[in-house]
C-alpha cells in the first residue's frame, strides 16, 4: 500500500517467510555503523515472532514494514495484551519493535498504521515501546547510547525519540537502568540490619531438583511484589516455567537466591549472564561455530559482566523495616556469588525513575544511573 502524499513509501503488512527476513534483516543494517549495538540471535528472534511464544496466547498483534522503493526502510509491531487490559482497563495497546531510517514521513506511515490498527480494535491510547510486552524490553533508550545494552535491553538511535515525539507521542513513564560493580563494601548499616535479622531470615539459592517448585515461589513472589506498580502485568505461569527452564540451562544455581522469613519465602532476585557479552561479534549467527563459542563463553570462561532483571520482596514488607534489609540480603548474596565468578560489572535494571524506595537501595550500595529508556503514549 503506497503512502498518501509519497509514492515511493508503501507499507506492508507483514505475514509472509520473505518479509519476515526482511524485518528481522533491517536492524543490521540501520546499526551497521554503530559500535555499541548488538545483533541479537536470529533464532531467538524467529521463536520470539512466531506461535510459540507464550505472550500471543493472550494477546493479539500486528507487524508492518515500510519500503521505500522495494527497499526496506523501517518496520513496527502493535499488540493488545489481553492480561493488560484485566490488570487496568485503560483501553491502552501497545507499539514496538520501531526500527527506522532517520525520515519524518517512515516515522509517521508506521506509527499511523500502528495507532490505526489498535483504534479499530478498540483501543483508546497507543503506548510504547514495548518490545513486545512490559516484562519484556520495555522503553526507548534516550541517554546512553555509547555503551553497549544489556541481555533483554534494548539500544536505538539517536534521532528515534525526536521523531517519536514529532508523530504526537508524549513522554509518560522513565526507566532507569544502573551500573555496579559487585565487589562493593556494603554499608555498615545495611550490614548490622542483616546481623540482626539473621536468626529469622535465610538467604538461599535455587535448587535445582526442585526446580518446578521454586519457579513457582518466584512467580507468586513476583506477582504479588509488583502489583502496584506502573504499567504491572502478572506474569503467566507457562511463560514463567519456559522461561525458568531456560535459565536454568544458562547459568549457575546460586545466580538466583531466595530469602525465607521464618521459613516462608518472602523475596528473590535473579542474575543472568550477559549474554550480549558472549554474543557480541557473532552477528546474530550460531551457525556453523557460533553455537560451541556462545556455550564456552557463557559456561567456560564465563562473561565478566551480568544483570539483574528481577528482584522482588513481598507487599506486606516493604512498608516495613524489614523491606530494605530483605532487599539488601538478596543483593549481597547474588553478587558474592557474580563476584568469585569474576564478574566485573552488573546491570541493575530496569527501575522506575520515581521508585524511590529501591533507587535508594541501589544508590547506598554504590550504583550509578547511566542509561535511561523512555515510555510514550498517543491518545487513539
Amino acid at each position: 500500500m503506497a503512502v498518501s502524499g509519497d509514492p515511493a513509501l508503501t507499507l506492508e503488512v507483514v505475514t509472509e517467510p520473505a518479509q519476515w527476513r526482511q524485518f528481522l534483516a533491517l536492524p543490521h543494517r540501520l546499526y551497521a555503523n554503530d559500535p555499541a549495538w548488538v545483533a541479537p540471535l536470529n533464532f531467538q528472534q524467529r521463536e520470539r515472532l512466531s506461535a510459540k511464544n507464550h505472550f500471543f496466547e493472550h494477546a493479539r498483534w500486528r507487524a508492518w514494514l515500510a519500503l521505500r522503493n522495494g527497499v526496506p526502510v523501517g518496520c513496527i509491531t502493535a499488540q493488545i495484551d489481553e492480561l493488560h487490559l484485566q490488570q487496568h482497563a485503560d483501553g491502552a495497546g501497545y507499539f514496538g519493535m520501531l526500527e527506522a531510517e532517520d525520515d519524518a514521513a517512515v516515522f509517521a506511515a508506521l506509527l499511523d498504521a500502528a495507532a490505526g490498527w489498535l483504534r479499530s480494535e478498540g483501543m483508546q491510547r497507543m503506548r510504547g515501546p514495548f518490545n513486545l510486552h512490559i516484562n519484556e524490553e520495555v522503553g526507548l533508550l534516550v541517554e546512553g547510547f555509547s555503551t553497549p545494552p544489556f541481555v533483554l535491553m534494548g539500544h536505538a538511535r539517536p534521532y528515534y525519540g525526536t521523531r517519536i515525539e514529532a508523530q504526537g507521542c508524549h513522554p509518560v513513564k522513565d526507566l532507569l537502568a544502573y551500573t555496579i560493580r559487585p565487589d562493593f563494601e556494603a554499608p555498615r548499616v545495611m550490614n548490622k540490619l542483616a546481623e540482626r535479622v539473621s536468626d529469622r531470615v535465610k538467604v538461599r539459592c535455587v535448587r535445582r531438583k526442585q526446580l518446578a517448585e521454586d519457579a513457582a515461589i518466584m512467580l507468586d513472589i513476583f506477582n504479588d511484589a509488583w502489583q502496584h506498580n506502573w504499567g504491572f502485568v502478572p506474569l503467566a505461569p507457562a511463560e514463567w516455567e519456559e522461561t525458568v527452564k531456560t535459565l536454568a540451562m544458562l547459568m549457575p544455581d546460586d545466580y538466583i537466591q531466595i530469602a525465607e522469613y521464618d521459613g516462608e519465602p518472602v523475596a528473590f532476585i535473579v542474575a543472568l549472564p550477559n549474554l550480549n557479552e558472549a554474543a557480541r561479534d557473532l552477528k546474530g549467527k550460531l551457525l556453523p561455530f557460533g553455537w560451541a563459542r556462545l556455550l564456552w563463553r557463557l559456561k567456560v570462561r564465563h562473561p565478566k559482566t551480568a544483570r539483574i532483571p528481577l528482584m522482588g520482596v513481598r507487599q506486606s514488607f516493604q512498608h516495613s523495616r524489614l523491606g530494605p534489609t530483605l532487599a539488601f540480603m538478596v543483593i549481597d548474596a547474588v553478587r558474592k556469588a557474580l563476584h568469585a565468578r569474576g564478574v566485573e560489572n552488573v546491570e541493575m535494571g530496569w527501575i522506575l525513575e520515581d521508585n524511590d524506595g529501591m533507587r535508594n537501595i541501589i544508590e547506598t550500595i554504590g550504583g550509578k544511573a547511566y542509561k535511561r529508556y523512555r515510555v510514550y503514549e498517543k491518545e487513539l
